[in-house]
């Protein structure tokens, strides 16, 4: 039997679902596309994100190529592109691993509906979460919307399971033997898809993903200890590789749990986090475009433009964000611990609306991911479920001192205070630091102003 298996944000040979089963079958074709609906609309065609897909897709093919096959790329409308493939290749089968996002489900529908119509058979797997939302319920089958007694019911299911962690071994063998005369190696895709070669600071490929995630694991003990901390090299930095199925979510699960340190459970409860904000995005598609508790639709930010445009080039003042910014603005990359600072900044402090914040990342995240960008803006901004209850704000002065204590990051993406030490880095005055801008709103002053905007909703 010959199948097709379409690859999308599971860009690897090793550990893969889809691939597993279609091999399985016999003689099987790969797939890439350059979705035309994303890439569309993307602003800026100098996008690191396109380039490290491109290497990821590139190191594949050489893989590939090794077996005597060859990935087949396309660019444009996967509805069409898919089916009009799978009719030329005359496979039975197209097989895929699902994605959880809006779109994503809407066009992987309309692609099963275009395949049936030509009489070909369709399949798609569980790959990119550990759980999937029918898989963690309720004692009642409910969703469940806290994140504790979801965490309890997901570690009850993997303890049931002894901790036994899947893994799939496509039998490469059955690759079709073919070459595809566009392939990646020899045919320069970036004009055709409209974007320039922009190389992103963590490379694409499995081999760097692979490499990340074995020097993780020789710090992965102390995880709980310096992840907080953004000047140390204290986090796995493999989200990025886990966003694009460089590495299998099975695979950063077993490494978490091949352990019994708090480092090691604490990097499990991170992705157990993913799974549940992945969960709830698959649930509650309508999180996408508004606030989980959508009393919070009706909160009126007065923050304006000013403050916005100041946030996202960082020169608010407020060291520690602007130096997150601008880390942000020249990598795509940036710390967790710093995530939580600069939204609640936003939101609670500059009072300017969640969502435009939430969409700057999705620009500018090397690691972006719709359900977990969103579900961390919605628990920043206290509109989503299990959120930080909207009375706890973070303090940017506090937030400094105690997780870059000797300004190490501070100074290193903001030059104009390089030559301030303590208090002075964390809490610049205009006479010491002259051409860094002073705070563009009183912290204080808006933190009180944000309290009366949401005692204000509740009482409503």
């Amino acid at each position: 039997m010959s199948t097709l298996c379409w690859i999308r944000r599971d860009l690897r040979l090793h550990d893969h679902k889809a691939l597993s089963m279609t091999l399985s079958g016999g003689e099987t074709s790969m797939v890439f596309i350059f979705d035309s609906h994303i890439l569309d609309n993307l602003k800026d065609k100098n996008d690191p994100r396109v380039t490290f897909i491109y290497q990821s897709l590139v190191e594949l093919e050489k893989e590939l190529q090794k077996h005597g096959s060859s990935l087949f790329i396309l660019y444009g409308n996967p509805e069409e592109e898919i089916p009009e493939l799978a009719k030329k290749l005359k496979v039975k089968t197209v097989m895929w691993n699902r994605d959880y996002e809006p779109y994503a489900k809407k066009r992987d529908a309309q692609v099963m509906k275009n395949l049936k119509a030509q009489g070909i058979e369709s399949q798609d797997f569980k790959d990119s979460v550990y759980f999937e939302k029918h898989e963690v319920l309720k004692n009642d089958g409910g969703i469940y919307k806290v994140f504790t007694p979801y965490k309890n019911k997901w570690l009850e299911l993997f303890e049931a399971s002894d901790r036994s962690v899947p893994e799939y071994k496509p039998l490469l063998k059955n690759l079709k033997q073919h070459t595809f005369k566009k392939n990646i190696l020899e045919h320069n895709w970036y004009p055709e898809i409209g974007f320039q070669e922009t190389l992103p600071v963590l490379s694409g490929g499995r081999k760097a993903g692979v490499k990340r995630l074995k020097k993780f694991a020789e710090q992965i003990t102390d995880y709980d200890k310096t992840r907080d901390f953004p000047s140390l090299d204290g986090t796995s930095l493999l989200s990025v590789y886990l966003r694009h199925g460089v590495i299998s979510v099975r695979e950063m699960v077993t490494l978490a749990a091949s352990h019994s340190s708090s480092g090691n459970r604490t990097w499990l409860n991170e992705i157990i986090w993913r799974d549940f904000y992945h969960m709830i995005l698959d649930a509650f598609p309508r999180v996408e475009k508004e606030a989980f508790k959508t009393e919070y639709n009706q909160l009126s930010y007065p923050g304006g433009t000013r403050e916005f445009k100041a946030w996202c080039e960082g020169q608010t003042g407020y060291p520690i964000v602007d130096a997150a910014m601008r880390q942000l603005n020249a990598t795509g990359m940036m710390h967790n611990r710093l995530r939580m600072v600069v939204a609640s900044f936003l939101c609670k402090i500059l009072l300017v609306d969640w969502k435009k914040g939430e969409a700057y990342f999705a620009q500018k995240l090397l690691d972006y991911d719709l359900a977990s960008n969103n579900g961390g803006w919605q628990w920043s901004s206290s509109s989503g479920c299990d959120a930080q209850p909207y009375f706890r704000i973070f303090n940017p002065y506090t937030q400094s001192k105690k997780f870059d204590h000797e300004g190490k990051f501070i100074s290193e993406w903001i030059p104009e205070l390089r030559h301030l030490k303590g208090n002075d880095l964390h809490h610049p005055s205009p006479l010491l630091a002259p051409s860094y801008p002073p705070p563009i709103v009183d912290y204080e002053l808006n933190r009180k102003r944000a309290l009366i905007m949401f005692e204000k909703l509740k009482k409503s």
